[in-house]
């Protein structure tokens, strides 16, 4: 994976980003003075950036005047990840930014190391496919420890997100998705207790065990816990993930091209509870977390659950099955009904839930509901600009709710077609009794083709929003 780190002095023969404000610009100690000459008329002629072409190495700057605002810092997230194609096409190993702004430098570093993840696992040329460049160094000396170690960090949580999504069914069932969470769990320090079909059965989740029917693995249920001795928090923050690791959308049968040929990618949720689980814990935040994740695929076999079946859930109440494709609330209901035993802060759940929520806002956001106050959303809110992971909200109307009464059961999985993004939620908050939001991702989750450092596959969205902000609870 590549490393960031600091760096004292520029090297004066290596590849550079110089990241410079033109209000007020003289000249740089990295340029020679032919460049600077360049660079002053590049500022007069209001070009953005200007690019050196050194022989060995590469030189490229980029003109930011101002503030680093979040939208700045995306235009310097995207500049990074060209610059890592440019670095990778010229087998360049590694690349020095300056910018006496820290906010800049980070967001530049962080496109670039973004942008620079491969999935070549399963390729028999990864040496001769794998990128080159694997250092950026930082030079600008306000940029503490902490800042570089975290960033550090974000990026190995986003990719080891990014690596659990892209792995395909064939290597990733729910028994083994299991078995990944331990190994993160080790690494990162933080407990993973492994629910088994006996223990499941036990505990009587019927939401997960119906789903689970038409399936040869059996399904699993999975407690990750982070608990820091000075955990600022008395009540524990818990994060539920859809794992469901593979969706043919069962009797309800999906078509295949565009749809069920991409749902390896329908544990993403799943996902972000152990990219996030990972990164709180390597960071050592004095924050009590509590990941669930109810895994299992949603198969068609000779057990399958079926439309018009009624299951009695882990709650006790009884829902009749309208579509078996709508597999995704009833696993995740039992897990919210389960947190329910945590006494939570605060219950974020995560879902490629639904086609509605695609539909109505595109890959661009995430769909956003709950019944968390305002305070913690403006404050969800605000960690989403940060990191560009941009929300939507959606009300969480009563209507919704009428949408899913049933003549034989306590109510139905399944809503009308319009706002079904909504009555999804309105479905899943039934079980929650907490304050709680919803996160519906099945737009930005998986990309069908590369934007800028978000890659073509997995894109790791959710991570990095919730890691900033419980970096801010813990600054706070």
């Amino acid at each position: 994976m590549i490393k960031i780190k600091a760096l004292t002095k520029s090297t004066s023969e290596n590849n550079i980003v110089l990241i410079i404000d033109p209000k007020g610009f003289k000249k740089s100690d990295a340029l020679s003075t032919e460049q600077n000459t360049a660079v002053k008329n590049a500022i007069k002629a209001e070009t953005k950036k200007i690019f050196f072409n050194n022989g060995s190495f590469h030189t490229l700057v980029i003109f930011s005047e101002g503030a680093v605002t979040w939208k700045v810092a995306e235009l310097l997230r995207k500049s990074g990840a060209k610059v890592c194609a440019i670095l990778n096409e010229n087998k360049s190993v590694s690349v020095n930014v300056l910018a006496d702004d820290t906010k800049a430098a980070l967001a530049m570093a962080e496109g670039i190391a973004l942008a620079n993840y491969q999935f070549l696992k399963h390729k028999a040329d990864k040496k001769k496919l794998s990128h080159t460049l694997s250092e950026i160094n930082l030079t600008n000396s306000k940029i503490t420890k902490k800042e570089i170690a975290d960033l550090n960090i974000i990026i190995g949580a986003t990719y080891i997100t990014r690596d659990l999504v892209n792995e395909p069914f064939s290597h990733l069932n729910a028994v083994q998705l299991s078995e990944e969470f331990k190994k993160i769990g080790k690494e990162a320090g933080f407990n993973v207790e492994v629910w088994n079909e006996a223990k499941i059965e036990a505990q009587k989740m019927g939401g997960l065990l119906a789903v689970n029917k038409g399936s040869k693995v059996p399904p699993t249920f999975n407690i990750m816990e982070y608990k820091p001795k000075n955990a600022i928090n008395k009540k524990p923050y818990v994060l539920v993930g859809k794992g469901v690791v593979y969706d043919t959308g069962g009797l309800s049968l999906k078509p295949t091209p565009m749809s069920m040929d991409y749902m390896k990618c329908d544990m993403a949720g799943s996902a972000v509870v152990a990219g996030t689980m990972y990164a709180v814990a390597k960071a050592e935040l004095p924050i009590h977390v509590i990941g669930l994740v109810p895994a299992t695929d949603n198969w068609i076999g000779e057990n399958s659950y079926a439309p018009g079946d009624v299951i009695t859930m882990y709650s006790g109440a009884t829902v009749e099955v309208m579509n078996t494709d709508a597999e995704g609330r009833i696993v995740l209901a039992d897990a919210l009904h389960y947190a329910k035993k945590l006494n939570p802060e605060l219950v974020c759940d995560f879902a490629t839930l639904t086609g509605a929520a695609v539909r109505a806002i595109g890959p661009y956001a995430s769909a956003i509901l709950g019944t968390a106050d305002d305070e913690i959303k403006q404050d969800i809110f605000d960690s989403s600009y940060a990191v560009f992971e941009r929300l939507v909200e959606f009300p969480l109307w009563d209507e919704y709710a009428d949408e899913l009464k049933s003549e034989v059961a306590d109510f139905t999985n399944l809503g009308k077609g319009e706002g079904g993004q909504i009555s999804a939620a309105k479905f899943l908050e039934k079980f929650t009794d907490y304050p709680w939001l919803h996160f519906d991702i099945a737009g930005p989750a998986f990309n069908h083709a590369q934007d800028a450092y978000k890659p073509k596959g997995g894109t790791g969205v959710g991570v990095r929003l919730m890691f900033d902000f419980f970096s801010k609870k813990a600054k706070k």
